[in-house]
């Protein structure tokens, strides 16, 4: 195979690989026969990684915009009720799109909407990442509490228990490649499904040996819910059902004692920070550092675009840095490096994944080019690409191959994607 070269960058310097895999970064000789790709100052990172995302939402962005989460979701349950898998793969493909350009490499996607259980939703998802080329972990997501026996969601989008198993189970048989589509076991929080769907998808996932995804202390609403139905905070809860263990990564991760940051640090679970979907809903700032100086890993995630109408990765990083900084009142808690770390490796972690986020040689060939013709002037690069302007990559490598080149999606018009979304979406306007 050919030795690619991206040569020329302010930072961290030139990055080579071949095969897959980064074969060499900082300065690279050249080499008879390499392809030269000239980044003269730019900044190269490894590819973005997403640790929480809702495809789906790009259908409804825009919605109850005056909503703490439960009436939030009370709004939206009935819209996405009504979602087909043809409907799903449209978003999926645009938020993948967007994601792309944005410099993710690695998606997370949590779809726990499955009406009738027709579970092809997850075919849907897995073809519009193949059509983009971006790495995603589908979490098999589902709920089996409707509002009749006390949940949060109507009975109307809810599933039976045993055949949410055998579906998890299905889905990974037919679907999960451990190269470009992964699938995970993700019951939706502890309002929407049971104690028993929760115990049994942990068994599940570790028989077939996935990881295990799960929404948790994103609100005081969801804390006051699980003491008066349970007798415990959510992650006690949790904890008590066999789900708080290194195979394990929850979103958002907002309301956590102090006791409960080292349980998370001991146990290895990681956390996926939504700094923007958390501050739109008014939920609350998460103790990043705080876990992080645990030792839980803590990535990033955009969280559905109904509660993030920007939809990318790359203004999350800035989002992270300065809420960190307003919950500690100090501007030397949190440093653009940090939020950098949160972005790449601190993902990987999260997804249990040892061979993306960082640019080292023998992991992959994750690798995104930042221009940098526009803060040239600036002097810490870093600080450019997490405090400097909203930005999209230049060029998107993954696994070596390129899914953005010169700005532009190597497979798919952008410009044609949302056109089709939009008519989906309008369709489910009010009328």
């Amino acid at each position: 195979m050919t030795r690619t070269v991206l040569r020329g960058a302010r930072w961290p310097g030139d990055v080579a690989f071949e095969d897959g895999l980064i074969t060499a970064v900082g300065s690279v000789p050249a080499e008879e026969g390499d392809v030269v790709v000239r980044c003269d100052g730019d900044l190269l990172t490894p590819g973005l990684v997403n640790t929480h995302h809702h495809f789906y939402q790009w259908l409804t962005r825009g919605w109850a915009v005056d909503s703490t989460l439960f009436g939030w979701l009370q709004t939206l349950y009935p819209v996405w009720a009504r979602l087909t898998p043809e409907d799903v793969e449209a978003a999926a493909r645009v938020a993948l799109a967007e994601l792309a350009l944005s410099g993710c490499t690695t998606a997370a996607d949590h779809h726990y909407l499955v009406p009738g259980g027709d579970d092809s939703v997850f075919d849907a998802i897995a073809a519009a990442a193949r059509s983009i080329g971006v790495r995603t972990h589908i979490a098999r997501g589902s709920m089996d509490l409707g509002e009749s026996r006390g949940g949060l969601p109507p009975d109307s989008v809810v599933e039976d228990l045993d055949a949410i198993l055998a579906s998890t189970e299905a889905v990974h048989a037919r679907l999960h490649d451990g190269e470009t589509i992964f699938v995970t076991a993700a019951p939706c929080s502890p309002f929407s499904v049971t104690p028993e769907l929760m115990r049994e998808s942990a068994t599940l996932a570790r028989r077939l040996g996935i990881r295990l995804h799960t929404h948790l202390a994103e609100t005081l609403d969801e804390e006051r819910d699980s003491v008066a139905r349970f007798g415990r905070r959510p992650l006690e809860l949790l904890d008590d059902l066999g789900w708080i263990d290194h195979d394990v990564w929850v979103a958002h991760g907002i309301h956590f004692s102090d006791r409960e940051v080292v349980r998370l640090g001991d146990a290895g679970t990681g956390v996926a920070h939504c700094p923007s979907s958390n501050s739109r809903l008014g939920a609350g700032i998460a103790r990043v550092r705080d876990l992080v100086a645990a030792g839980a890993p803590v990535g990033l995630g955009v969280d559905g675009v109904a509660s993030n109408e920007i939809g990318t990765l790359q203004p999350e990083l800035r989002m992270a840095l300065f809420l960190a900084r307003q919950r500690d009142l100090d501007p030397t808690a949190f440093l653009p490096i940090d939020a950098l770390a949160l972005g790449t490796v601190g993902g990987a972690r999260c997804l249990g994944r040892h061979d993306i986020g960082l640019l080292e040689p023998g992991l992959k060939a994750d690798v995104v080019v930042w221009p940098g013709d526009d803060v040239a002037d600036v002097l810490d690069p870093v600080a450019a690409l997490v405090l400097g302007p909203e930005r999209s990559a230049r060029h998107v490598y993954v696994g070596g191959a390129p899914i953005v080149t010169d700005g532009h999606l190597v497979d798919a018009d952008l410009t044609t994607l949302r056109a089709d979304l939009t008519r989906r979406a309008r369709r489910l306007w009010p009328t």
